[in-house]
């Protein structure tokens, strides 16, 4: 299990100011038997962290000399750069279960896909109880069995995993859709040439017929 340390830190805006412009991540902590104390990691640690452990990895994180175990609840980003501006550590009981939700990653090409089919993903997460120590960090499934107009569902792989899955067995994971037709694709370029036209200007003076 990796460990992060933090430190303690101010909520007001001068000092969140600092922290981000110095590598560290504004931060709060709340959860198991801890109450919510408001901290900052540095960027570097939790990136490299989450790379060594995945997004629903357990961390060890270091509050005030007292280390708690810590699942990373949410975290926010600059929507430009792409830097972290804030993360929220969830302390956790390693014995009880709880809720997370878990990228789907599909493996395979489906024989569908082969003959012109359209690979589509309505959902890219299911939501799952586990204890932490056993949480996946994604959900293999299989497609290559996988043809045209056929769907995998949610309850179609809820034998197939040791865990519990909360989210609905009517929830479609995959699918691969008919190629569009001849007809289809002209109707979608009308549809694109239309919404493409220059508008009238309101007001402008028309020629007289």
């Amino acid at each position: 299990m990796s460990t992060i340390q933090s430190k303690s830190r101010e909520t007001d805006k001068k000092t969140v100011s600092e922290l981000r412009k110095n590598g560290w991540i504004p931060s709060v902590v709340y959860g198991y038997k801890t109450e919510s104390t408001p901290i900052a990691v540095k960027e570097r640690d939790l990136l490299d962290t989450l790379r060594e452990t995945g997004r629903n990895g357990v961390i060890k994180l270091t509050v005030e000399d007292k280390d708690v175990n810590v699942v990373l609840n949410d975290y926010q980003s600059d929507v430009l750069t792409g830097f972290l501006t804030h993360a929220d550590f969830l302390a956790i009981n390693m014995t009880e279960e709880l809720e997370v939700d878990v990228a789907i990653n599909l493996v395979g090409t489906a024989p569908g896909e082969k003959e012109g089919g359209t690979v589509q993903q309505p959902v890219w997460e299911v939501t799952i109880r586990v204890k932490p120590s056993e949480i996946p960090d994604h959900i293999d499934v299989d497609v290559s069995e996988l043809q045209i107009g056929e769907t995998i569902l949610v309850g179609d792989i809820r034998d197939k995993v040791k865990f519990e899955i909360l989210t609905e067995d009517e929830v479609g994971l995959v699918t691969i859709s008919a190629p569009r037709t001849e007809a289809e694709l002209e109707a979608l370029d009308e549809a694109t040439e239309s919404t493409e036209a220059e508008p009238e200007v309101i007001g402008e003076d028309k020629e007289e017929k």
